[in-house]
């Protein structure tokens, strides 16, 4: 109890210590602060008129003050806890006038208080005495969605809403909503149309305007960061456009989202036209009648009178401007004149409203998406053609965004030319701005005048300046400005193109015009615009705007003039000023930068702006005392509260603004004195250190914590001490850089090498500057909210920071090694003074004598000390926290971090000065090509500590280490250091060794390059180890570094040497064959070893692997042909630097090989693919076999062009041997071939069965005896001379034979001189049993086999892993599988030969197993040899043969792998009775004679299941050729006999009636075999058959005829009893009826079929016989004659 008792006193003392909030008025000096005893700490507070709300850590709400919704008796002395909002957690608060308001955690709103106007939202009350929901509901999506609002701002009779969406929503009266309406109240909350895009981070209310901070997603252009920059704001100081004579300049840009009224810059005056000016036409008076719908009515402002003025210069009609019924404005031209007047740029510039608006409307309706490309919808405003679509017509009453959308798209569709379409951009903008100007003085009407709501125009113009009761602004620095063409402004203020900035997805494009556009820029942009994402999203956004609607009748809304604004309008004059809090009193408002100054404008009756005699109408400085920096402001009724730095780091208070006087009187509290000036409250010592303020009515607020432990001071001081260095780096950017950059002659003085590194070191300071500001504002919030030190940015995100400062310090070192700082010394006296004083007054030095070019050395290292200070200020924030805590090891890790890195920018900064001292007195040959910016001295020999072995008497050699390269120089007179000659070897590619032997002595050192090898000599052991460690140093650096700065891995060895083998580029240059080819890769000692890509200079290139400096391995090799002008490619296997292994060539020619390769030449099996490209007469593929780049061994070429296929032998790339060849006409000639033609005994077989043998003779000549066959029978002997199908000479006898001689004769067949079947693809079984690591078949080590497959699936797997996307999950899987080999110690059993069936299943489907490619290849070759012309019935029987060598030969290749198997034809008896798997059962022996239970080996039982399936297509073809006549018939027979009923055809058939089913059972039904009924009988035998089309291997053949006689058994038991036994002749009939109605099209191909590749042991017994039935089956119904 007792310690519970004690932890709850210290949280109460706690809690006293922080969150401690005080309340005074006025300035006094005798002012005491009222200190607001709450039982817990204050988070947050909001004052209203007379009353205010308290927001506590516990999220409860109190409220004190005056209250007269709250209908009490008497108001409460203090405050007062809301015990409506009692059960939920509030996170902010907000105070009106007289309301209140309320947000929840879960993104609800609560409001209370006067209602009158609507401003709580809550309807049919006047005033709300408790807190009430208040729903935020999106009604545009569907369904409607509830919004979650982030934060609430309440004005005198509105309240705006900041949604997490970071949309505004608007409820109340008066334009200050920024609604497009003018029905007021308005109680249900509704989107700020205007905004929608924008990404909006704060709002806030005056009393009858409103402002939001807005976001700009796409940052600035920081890139260009040039010379012709704005040093404060970084916009451009100035373009200029060349007319003649005169010179156009301009600094102002336009908004594009609401139309401004005048100019932002108060007090421009016209200017005097220039001499050249061609006399135009100045804008003319405007009159009008005001329209119902005006601003008065709107915003209940007066109106102001305009000024008439009549133009002097001519007397032309002018064009009037004037509204209609409806309040448009009519615009029309008058004249026609060379040069664009007044008018034209008006109706120019309302075109350009429209289209925004259009696109507002584009983007609303598409939700957010992009808007439409404004400029593409653009056309030439001064055309006189021009269609006039885009104007708004007088006759409409408002456009509705379709008909502005539909308009656009019709303009857009016109202009075609993107590059002037970007051009148009500046000279929109400027123009538009141009008009604004001198319109304003001189009387006319302008388009800048204009305020767009919902397609209206509404217009208010001016008169004279002085007539508007405007300020002019003595501090402009252009005094007017008036364009004389388009030329002129064309190019006015690239800044324009930023106006979009803040829509996402908006990115500027600068005209293609553009004056001065250096190329440097491009290393600046480079550094400037990547600022990490990380720091975007972690850190507060510096880039904003500001935008402001309402009433404007005191210059609150910093436009320039008084005017009300309807919709929000960007404040231009804030834009890039880095504004990050944004406030508002009754009348005036307030901006804070991120560079803790204070702009404001408004009502400055009471001095609230702080400042003297500056408009108040645009956002000025308020005057605060010089070093004092604002952090926090709060703006009140007629006073504003600062919140800043002083000399300590305690926070100190200042006011501005209305005394109020001590008096108790609060009916008249105000003195009627102000302050001039911000005045110092100085209690602010005494009530601790304060971390926000708030303001409202006429009472102030701050909020303040006690210095615990000292962690509110050292917190405090960490942020000062952030906002002092931003704000020195902002000077330094913006009066040194800036300035610097802007010289003309800044590029002559520092040369285009340090120019560029200038502008390298001017973006990372930039960048560096932005990430401070960024942190400095970070630290403020971290201030006012909680101050958890786990979400300190510093600590928790060091990378961001390393990475910037890391960043930063290389371009400052590479300028000061390239002499930057002493080319940079004359630009900046001529500057700055010749002692430099502004720089020494930025650096606050103390030293008197410092020479000028240490002051500049200093400035540019100055940003790189303050990594000390955050090291000190964490050292500081730790010890404020116990040692063993979380928090301070979490410190301390950050703090050490910042330590490390300060001590390397420290030694970087070192050896930058030792290079440049070296560079100095660095006197050779060539000094400036090997003087680079990034390059560091390590060590240099002139001191004769190394020297090279085996040097000339007279030589001299002088080695210098840097931090990428050795150099080795050489010369004759070194004491002078003079070289003649030096030889640099890049680091990255040198590998260093010692060595001690006799001959060298014990102080070598042995150094190894990519093109040679030479060894040093040091001076003494010492020297050596010196140089060993250096040089091993240097290179651990430059591989650590790696490209582009990456990190590259690298192996180093434990002994702190850099590994052997590495990744890096090299350029050869000595003569050879890899002369000036670059090398990019991994190295081992010297060599190319690895992954690597080698590119020649004529672009030749191969990427690929190498071994010791050759390519070995597979690699892609590209090489032009020169004679062709096209590339030649290789991809595939390599061999000690040529091509040798499994590959593809592509040839210039257009041939593509596929296959293998042996020392640069086709050697093996492969195919060659002739195209048109290659010969326009000649299209062919030939696959076959290679040796020595020709083809040699047997072959099949088909050549499309010929229409005719060979097949056979070959012998140096010509048939030579036996062979066929088989021509489209369907003929067949196979005979002895030589030298590419069929010479002597031959066979030509016709598609009519007309069969000749006998001689032949080139070019398929019958030359010679021989004998001819009619397909009848008869035949002619003799000599035979001409060429087939163009008449023959014949000598010779005719023999008509009788009909038993007939039968006698043999006729040739096909095939007798083919290429015997196992003659065939020789080439891809050798390549096969090589692979697996046989010199021939069946000579090798099956273990050695089984290892070159696991290498094989291991390297394909590792392939997968770098290109995942290439292999499915299954396949994955499977050749995960596969890398497990099957165990078959001793003789296989039924088990293992499972399991080898399994493993050859999956290894045939895994084309990276030697069998899974053997088994493609061969299917590749085989629908090669018998598809298409090869597509003939005389080649069935070859087709057949050549399936069964396959299975002969794969099959000893698998009886090599398990040499357990029996041979083919063995037995291996199965233990368990039950086969595995019930398509195999075929091959079991229960079906054969033998008594025993097993399986039966053989190739075909084994393989053809995988094999056949893959070659069926072609095979069943042929098979469908043979039969074709027979098949004919056959089928004729089974469609008429088919179209008898069932009954009918039973009994044709000659089935007994006791066999003829009765009833039939359907779907469980029983129904009666009628005489109609058709297919209906054995319905399930017929169905079993017809399967037989569907099954691939004679096994499942004849499975499906057992099954289907199984089938018929089963109808008869059923029918006849379970004891019926078969008769043939009963079972034939029946049999015969099923095989009718089964229609099986090509019935006699599939017996063939099974008969042909069925194992003669499977043809003996039931199976048999039930082949035999089918057959007989087939044979009767071509038998079959229907009576």
């Amino acid at each position: 109890m007792l310690m519970e008792e004690q932890s709850s006193s210290r949280q109460e003392e706690g809690s006293r210590d922080k969150g401690v909030l005080y309340s005074w008025q006025g300035y006094f000096c005798r002012v005491t602060p009222e200190r607001l005893l709450l039982s817990r700490p204050v988070l947050h507070a909001a004052l209203g008129t007379l009353h205010g709300l308290l927001l506590t850590e516990d999220g409860h709400v109190y409220s004190f003050g005056e209250q007269p919704w709250k209908r009490v008796e008497s108001q409460p002395a203090g405050p007062v806890i809301e015990s409506a909002l009692s059960g939920q957690r509030v996170i902010y608060v907000s105070a009106g006038s007289y309301h209140c308001s309320a947000v929840t955690e879960d993104g609800l709103v609560h409001m209370w208080g006067e209602n009158s106007h609507g401003q709580c939202g809550v309807s049919g009350m006047d005033q709300v005495p408790s807190p009430t929901p208040v729903n935020v509901v999106d009604g545009e999506i569907h369904p409607p969605q509830l919004v979650r609002v982030l934060n609430v701002a309440c004005g005198a009779q509105h309240t705006l809403a900041l949604s997490r969406k970071h949309e505004v929503w608007a409820w109340g009266s008066g334009c200050q909503l920024g609604l497009v309406t003018n029905i007021f109240p308005v109680w249900k909350p509704q989107k700020v149309e205007h905004l929608v895009g924008r990404y909006v981070v704060q709002i806030a209310c005056g009393g009858f305007h409103s402002l939001a901070l807005v976001q700009i997603l796409s940052p600035p252009e920081d890139s260009q960061q040039a010379r012709d920059r704005c040093g404060q704001c970084k916009q451009s100081r100035y373009t200029m456009t060349d007319k003649d004579d005169h010179v156009i300049i301009s600094d102002d840009h336009y908004c594009p989202l609401g139309v401004e009224l005048t100019d932002s810059k108060e007090g421009r005056r016209s200017g005097q036209s220039s001499p050249a000016q061609t006399p135009q036409s100045k804008n003319s008076s405007a009159h009008f009648e005001e329209s119902p719908l005006s601003l008065k009515n709107i915003c209940e402002y007066p109106r102001f009178s305009v000024g008439s003025q009549q133009n002097t210069t001519s007397q032309e009609a002018q064009p009037v401007p004037a509204l209609s019924e409806t309040g448009h404005a009519r615009l029309r031209r008058t004249k026609s004149n060379p040069y664009p007047d007044e008018q034209a740029l008006t109706d120019y510039l309302k075109r350009i409203l429209e289209q925004t608006l259009a696109e507002q409307a584009e983007v609303a309706s598409l939700g957010g998406s992009h808007p439409p490309s404004r400029q593409a919808s653009l056309t030439c405003p001064f055309r006189s053609d021009q269609s006039d679509e885009l104007t708004l017509r007088p006759s409409s009453p408002a456009l509705s965004g379709t008909d502005i959308r539909y308009r656009q798209r019709c303009a857009s569709d016109t202009v075609t030319d993107r590059k002037h379409s970007l051009h148009l951009i500046p000279t929109l903008d400027s123009t538009s701005d141009d008009s604004s100007q001198h319109s304003s003085v001189d009387g006319g009407v302008c388009i800048s005048d204009l305020v767009i709501s919902n397609g209206c125009l509404f217009e208010s113009c001016l008169g004279e300046g002085e007539a508007a009761g405007m300020d002019f602004c003595p501090a402009d620095p252009l005094q007017g400005k008036k364009s004389t063409s388009l030329t002129d402004i064309t190019l006015e203020d690239a800044e324009a193109r930023n106006r979009r900035g803040s829509l996402p997805g908006f990115s500027p494009v600068s005209p293609s015009g553009s004056h001065r556009i250096n190329h440097l820029r491009a290393e600046v942009g480079a550094m400037t615009t990547t600022s990490t994402s990380e720091s975007r999203i972690l850190l507060p956004s510096l880039y904003t705007e500001v935008w402001s609607w309402g009433r404007g009748q005191e210059g609150q809304l910093g436009h320039g003039d008084y005017l009300p604004r309807l919709q929000p309008l960007c404040i231009k004059s804030l834009s890039k000023r880095e504004v990050v809090k944004i406030t508002a009193g009754a009348n005036h408002s307030l901006a804070l930068t991120a560079q803790c100054q204070v702009y404001s404008w408004g009502s400055d009756k009471f001095g609230q702006l702080g400042r003297i005699n500056a408009p108040s109408t645009v956002p000025n400085l308020t005057m605060v005392s010089e070093g004092v920096r604002v952090w926090d402001v709060a703006a009140g009724q007629t006073h504003t509260l600062l919140l800043a730095d002083g000399d300590c780091y305690q926070p100190i208070l200042y006011y501005s603004g209305e005394q109020v006087l001590e008096s108790t009187d609060s009916a008249h509290p105000l003195s009627g004195t102000y302050t001039q000036m911000p005045t110092l409250l100085p209690f602010c010592m005494n009530i601790g250190y304060v971390s926000k303020v708030f303001g409202g009515g006429l009472k102030c607020l701050a909020l303040a914590d006690q210095n615990a432990m000292g962690f509110i001071a050292s917190v405090h001081e960490l942020a000062s001490a952030e906002r002092k260095f931003f704000c020195t780096l902002s000077k330094v950017k913006n009066e040194i850089l800036s300035p610097l950059l802007a010289r003309a002659s800044l590029a002559l003085s520092l040369g285009q090498s340090s120019m560029l590194l200038f502008q390298e070191l001017a973006g990372s300071f930039s960048k560096l500057c932005h990430l401070t500001g960024q942190h400095s504002v970070s630290l403020t919030n971290f201030l006012q909210r909680g101050k958890v030190i786990k979400t300190l940015v510093l600590i928790k995100n060091t990378d961001i920071f390393m990475d910037t400062y890391k960043e930063y310090s290389d371009p400052v070192g590479n300028l000061l090694v390239m002499g930057g700082f002493q080319s940079l010394l004359k630009p900046s006296q001529e500057c700055f003074g010749k002692k430099l004083e502004l720089i020494q007054t930025l650096l606050e030095s103390k030293e008197k004598n410092i020479s000028p070019y240490d002051l500049l050395v200093t400035l540019f290292y100055m940003p790189l000390q303050h990594l000390h200070g955050y090291n000190r200020l964490l050292l500081k924030l730790a010890h404020c926290f116990e040692v063993n805590t979380e928090e301070y090891d979490w410190i301390q890790n950050g703090c050490s971090k910042y330590e490390a890195l300060a001590r390397l920018v420290s030694k970087q900064r070192r050896d930058a000065e030792a290079t440049f001292n070296f560079w100095k007195n660095f006197k050779g040959k060539n000094s400036e090509s090997l003087r680079k910016p990034s390059r560091r001295l390590v060590c240099e020999s002139s001191n004769k500590a190394l020297t090279l072995q085996n040097a000339g008497r007279f030589s001299a050699s002088w080695f210098i280490l840097f931090s990428d390269v050795l150099v080795h120089a050489q010369g004759t007179i070194p004491s002078k250091k003079l070289f003649s000659s030096h030889y640099v070897y890049p680091l990255a590619t040198l590998w260093v060794e010692p060595i001690s032997d006799e001959s060298v002595g014990q102080h070598g050192l042995k150094l190894t390059t990519p093109e040679e090898n030479f060894v040093v000599l040091a001076a003494s052991p010492l020297e050596k180890g010196k140089w060993l460690r250096a040089i091993n140093q240097a290179i651990e650096d430059v591989l650590a570094l790696g490209l582009n700065r990456r990190t590259r891995v690298s192996r180093s060895s434990q002994k702190g040497e850099p590994p052997e083998s590495r990744t890096s580029t090299y350029t050869f240059s000595k003569e050879g064959r890899l002369k000036d080819a670059t090398y990019e890769g991994r190295w081992l000692s010297g060599k190319p070893h690895g992954k690597g890509t080698l590119k020649w200079p004529n672009g030749t290139v191969y990427c690929g692997t190498f071994k010791n400096g050759l390519e070995d391995g597979f690699g892609d090799f590209m090489t032009p042909n020169t004679t062709l002008n096209k590339f030649e490619r290789y991809q595939g296997h390599w061999k000690e630097g040529k091509i040798h292994g499994f590959g593809t060539f592509w040839y210039a020619s257009g041939e593509v090989y596929e296959g293998s390769f042996r020392d640069n030449l086709c050697h093996g099996h492969g195919m060659l693919r002739s195209g048109k490209l290659a010969s326009p007469t000649s299209s062919s593929v030939f696959v076959g076999q290679w040796v020595q780049g020709k083809r040699t061994g047997y072959g099949v070429c088909d050549d499309f062009s010929k229409g005719e296929k060979y097949m056979g032998m070959w012998l140096d790339d010509q048939r030579h041997g036996v062979g066929v060849v088989i021509t489209q006409f369907g003929l067949y000639y196979e005979g002895n071939f030589c030298n590419n033609k069929m010479m002597g005994n031959g066979s030509l077989l016709c598609d009519d069965d007309t069969v000749f043998e006998g001689e032949f003779s080139e070019d398929w000549t019958l030359c010679g005896k021989g004998v001819l066959f009619m397909p009848n029978g008869d035949s002619l002997d003799g000599v035979f001379d001409g060429h087939w199908g163009a008449g023959l000479r014949v000598a010779g006898t005719f023999t008509k034979p009788f009909e038993a001689l007939r039968r006698e004769r043999k006729i040739p067949v096909a095939g007798q001189h083919a290429v015997p079947a196992e003659e065939k693809w020789k080439a891809v079984f050798d390549e096969c049993w090589s692979r697996l690591g046989c010199e021939a078949p069946g000579v090798g080590v099956h273990e050695k086999a089984w290892e070159n497959i696991a290498i094989a699936l291991t390297a394909r797997r590792r392939q997968q892993r770098y290109r995942p996307e290439e292999l499915s999950r299954s396949q994955t899987k499977m050749l995960e599988s596969l890398e497990v080999i099957p165990q078959h110690v001793g003789p296989v059993t039924a088990d293992s030969f499972n399991n080898i069936r399994r493993y050859l299943l999956k290894a045939c489907d895994t084309p990276h197993h030697p069998l899974g490619w053997l088994l493609e290849t061969l299917v590749t070759v085989y629908r090669m040899t018998y598809v298409g012309v090869g597509s003939n019935r005389r080649l069935l029987q070859q087709a057949v043969e050549e399936i069964q060598s396959y299975l002969t030969r794969i099959f000893q290749i698998v009886r090599f792998l398990f040499p357990g198997l029996p041979e083919d034809g063995g037995f291996i008896l199965d233990s368990s009775s039950s086969s595995d798997e019930g398509t195999e059962s075929l091959n079991s022996s229960t079906h054969s004679e033998t008594p025993q239970q097993g399986w039966l080996v053989s190739s075909s039982s084994l393989l053809l299941p995988v094999l056949l399936p893959r070659l069926y297509p072609p095979l069943f073809t042929l098979y469908t050729l043979e039969k074709e006549r027979e098949e004919e018939v056959y089928w004729s027979c089974v469609l008429r006999l088919n179209k008898q009923p069932d009954l009918a055809l039973l009994a044709f058939l000659g089935v007994q009636q006791k066999f003829c089913p009765v009833s039939i059972s359907v779907l469980g039904e029983k129904k009666q075999v009628l005489p109609s009924t058709k297919d209906a009988c054995f319905a399930t035998a017929v169905e079993t058959l017809q399967q037989i089309s569907t099954a691939f291997t004679p096994s499942d053949k004849l499975q499906v005829i057992q099954l289907t006689f199984e089938e018929i058994t089963q109808d008869m038991q059923a029918l006849l009893g379970q004891d019926f036994l078969w008769c043939m002749d009963d079972l034939f009939p029946i049999f015969l009826y099923v095989v009718l109605r089964a229609r099986i099209r090509n019935l006699g191909s599939e017996v063939s079929l099974i008969e042909d590749l069925t194992d003669s042991s499977l043809q003996l017994g039931q199976i048999g016989f039930m082949l035999t039935t089918l057959k007989a089956c087939y044979n009767q119904i071509q038998l079959e004659k229907t009576t």
